[in-house]
């Protein structure tokens, strides 16, 4: 019991150092890019400050994989140059049960990952991204136009009226069948969101049907959908790169999309994929532990594990783009580097224990 808590005390320590570390890297890199934006808006220190708080939580996300395999690589290189595994081999501890002790540590990043991704960050999005509306100068005010997106099997284009998302212009639904075919089209001045569905205003219907086209209009409408205002204000002013688990399923069933179904597929598998990356990055370092630093052989050692870990990401990354792309499915893109690099690095512990 005294030696584990002595073992996850190291790595605990080692992981949160690495992550203040880099979290403050490129909280420093991040604010070079926006001080002078900040400061041009009147917003003083206070706005930088503020920006940097909202920002934080996607920092914290971006360096927690990389903060598990710095804090691992110096922890376990700190325990092997002490021979303190030597010692602890010799009363037949393995290093897998060594493993074991530190893998506490990287759970707790996996779970600060998975809560900051989960609750944290896409609140702090919206609002770091209607601070940073309200605060644009009028000058330099962008006026947003329509945009076409996808309702389910609908196609449709519209221009936004108001920030709030509740209000829309100059819409146009092409309604389509299950094999794409165009149904109808409806076209409307304005549309507002009111008791979970759509009012449209003044639509003009033009069905298509065996005996051609058959137009038709009233005074409102009624448009039932899953497209919400929140799906409206992500469209046009938010930032789908990182998407929160509930707008990826709205999109996959029905709602607002503007990307394929495997981008959100993608996105989905990777909302629970990606906090894996902390117990990989245990993994892959855990071979440090039986380097020997005396012959020289434990630099050699270190290195690669950190050539791995980095690979890990790029690879990781990689497959990311290419399961949004469509070109592989999803699950595999989101889950397997994960498990290569992995099983990767259970080969490399078992090579050298052997």
């Amino acid at each position: 019991m005294i030696l584990a808590h002595y073992i996850l005390r190291i790595m605990a320590g080692r992981i949160i150092g690495a992550l203040l570390v880099l979290v403050g890297i490129l909280q420093i890199l991040d604010l070079l890019e926006i001080t002078t934006k900040v400061l041009d808006r009147d917003l003083g220190l206070a706005g930088l400050g503020y920006y940097a708080v909202l920002r934080l939580p996607r920092l914290v996300e971006q360096a927690a994989p990389l903060a598990v395999l710095a804090g691992a690589l110096f922890a376990f290189a700190q325990l092997a140059q002490q021979s303190a595994v030597v010692a602890m081999r010799s009363t037949g501890l393995s290093v897998y049960k060594l493993t074991a002790m530190a893998a506490p540590a990287a759970v707790m990043m996996l779970v600060i990952h998975l809560g900051v991704s989960l609750f944290i960050a896409p609140r702090t999005d919206r609002t770091l991204d209607a601070w940073w509306r309200s605060t644009t100068p009028a000058a330099e005010q962008k006026v947003v136009g329509p945009r076409a997106f996808r309702v389910g099997r609908d196609i449709v284009v519209a221009a936004p009226g108001d920030e709030s998302g509740r209000l829309l212009k100059d819409v146009i639904i092409y309604r389509r069948d299950d094999d794409g075919r165009l149904l109808r089209q409806i076209r409307a001045e304005a549309a507002t969101f009111n008791d979970g569905a759509w009012i449209l205003r003044a639509p003009r219907l033009q069905a298509v049907g065996e005996g051609g086209v058959q137009k038709s209009s009233a005074t409102e409408m009624s448009w039932r959908s899953l497209l919400r205002p929140a799906d409206v204000r992500t469209m046009f002013w938010g930032d789908d790169s990182s998407l929160a688990a509930p707008a990826a399923l709205r999109a996959l069933e029905g709602g607002a999309s503007v990307r394929p179904a495997s981008y959100y597929e993608t996105q989905l598998q990777r909302i629970w994929a990606a906090p894996l990356a902390a117990l990989v990055m245990l993994i892959i370092a855990a071979p440090v532990t039986l380097a020997n630093f005396r012959s020289g052989r434990g630099a050699q050692v270190l290195t690669l594990c950190l050539g791995a870990g980095l690979l890990f990401l790029v690879v990781d990354g990689l497959l990311t783009a290419v399961g949004e792309s469509g070109a592989a499915p999803a699950v595999l893109a989101a889950w397997a580097a994960p498990a290569i690099f992995a099983a990767g690095g259970i080969t490399a512990l078992l090579y050298l224990e052997g």
